[in-house]
């Protein structure tokens, strides 16, 4: 069963945050500059956590990946979408 997480993430080393970037373009949809949408199953967020807790190196400096829990039950939305989705094509280009 697969559970939607919105993931968030605040890095201060640009190389850090370019793998992040990589990582989660994998997992979910890009929504924002560090924010993402994953529909994940279990395994997937094991594989996911684990992956980015190689990445982050708790002991090297300020950087936090936000993976908050959903709700069990889910509930009817108190928000609408408005616009245009955001797209690929769209992102910034990080120029290295």
């Amino acid at each position: 069963m697969r559970a939607s997480y919105l993931v968030s993430y605040d890095i201060a080393d640009e190389k850090r945050l370019r793998l992040v970037f990589k990582t989660m373009r994998g997992y979910g949809d890009h929504l924002q500059f560090s924010v993402f949408e994953c529909q994940l199953t279990a395994a997937d967020l094991a594989r996911l956590k684990g992956e980015l807790s190689d990445i982050i190196h708790h002991n090297r400096g300020p950087g936090a990946v936000r993976l908050p829990r959903p709700r069990r039950r889910p509930r009817r939305p108190r928000h609408h979408r408005l616009g245009k989705p955001y797209t690929s094509v769209d992102a910034p280009c990080i120029v290295v």
